[in-house]
């Protein structure tokens, strides 16, 4: 399991950094309206702060004010998603397990198989990238992890390219369940995207970190 302790902690962290900066603003701008009531107060009757004056003090201090609002947040986004963003960042050159489609090249590729458990048989469907199927295989009920040489029904390897996988559990010639099979890839860089962080594969493809459910060392 991933622990999200310290995305967590990095949130947790910024929150607070946030509410303390918030408040010295508050403090900040107390301040100064009770040091233009006192200059209010004790301006020479004989030359009195013309009203101009007085507005432009006020929109400069309101334009600081909102701007150092916005650099708060935005510090604030920085620290909770470098947060997040520095957790999965050791993950890179590691292997995750995904459902996703995964590059097949030369090397075998590790499935992690786990059929329906009343199946007393159990096919292995091979998908390209464009959801197409291009092979399937009987495969043994056995759960666990095999490894998946990328061969068709005469023995000759499949193209290089990114594929998917789906086990067929059937009991008594029946399909009792279809299931979107686990695929171990390499990891090459990380980056935030619009829908959260994203796990870059080698040859290509992507995950959401959220979406990983398994990490190991790479071979």
């Amino acid at each position: 399991m991933i622990s999200a302790l310290g995305s967590s902690t990095a949130a947790t962290a910024a929150t607070t950094t946030a509410t303390a900066a918030s408040a010295a603003d508050s403090t900040n701008y107390d301040t100064f309206l009770k040091m233009l009531t006192t200059q209010l107060q004790n301006q020479d009757p004989l030359n009195p702060m013309e009203g101009t004056d007085f507005a432009v003090q006020l929109a400069t201090f309101s334009g600081v004010e909102q701007q150092a609002q916005t650099n708060k947040l935005l510090e604030l986004m920085i620290m909770q998603e470098g947060g997040s963003l520095g957790q999965v960042a050791d993950w890179i050159g590691k292997e995750v397990r995904t459902t996703a489609p995964v590059w097949f090249g030369d090397e075998p590729l590790t499935l992690d198989i786990a059929p329906h458990s009343t199946a007393d048989s159990v096919t292995l469907v091979v998908l390209n990238e464009s959801g197409r199927e291009v092979s399937r295989e009987e495969i043994g009920t056995g759960e666990g992890q095999i490894d998946w040489l990328g061969r068709d029904k005469a023995g000759e390897k499949l193209p290089d390219g990114r594929y998917s996988f789906v086990i067929e559990s059937s009991r008594a010639g029946e399909v009792i369940s279809k299931d979107a099979v686990g695929a171990y890839v390499r990891v090459a860089e990380a980056e935030i995207g619009p829908r959260g962080i994203e796990l870059i594969f080698e040859g290509g493809g992507s995950a959401l970190a959220s979406e990983i459910d398994a990490l190991r060392g790479a071979d």
